[in-house]
């Protein structure tokens, strides 16, 4: 099964709060994450808060993105899966 991001949301302080196909909801940080000539321009909080859904996963306006698979694995406080 493909997992996608369904809904995103953008909390503080390089956090976001997602939705997953797969039902499972939680927060990402992605503080960490932002390293490399392609991130690196994402610690521009008002270049951060620009993220948007695309067909399958979170996008920003540089072309940044990251594997819906990848964010899925940093969710924290994962938010139980309704039945």
């Amino acid at each position: 099964m493909f997992i996608h991001v369904n809904d995103v949301t953008i909390l503080d302080d390089y956090k976001l709060h997602l939705r997953f196909s797969n039902g499972v909801k939680g927060v990402v940080d992605l503080q960490g994450e932002l390293y490399g000539e392609v991130f690196e321009p994402l610690r521009d909080p008002g270049l951060f808060r620009q993220v948007f859904l695309t067909s399958r996963t979170i996008e920003w306006p540089n072309g940044a993105d990251f594997a819906p698979e990848f964010l899925l694995s940093l969710v924290q406080i994962p938010e139980p899966v309704a039945a």
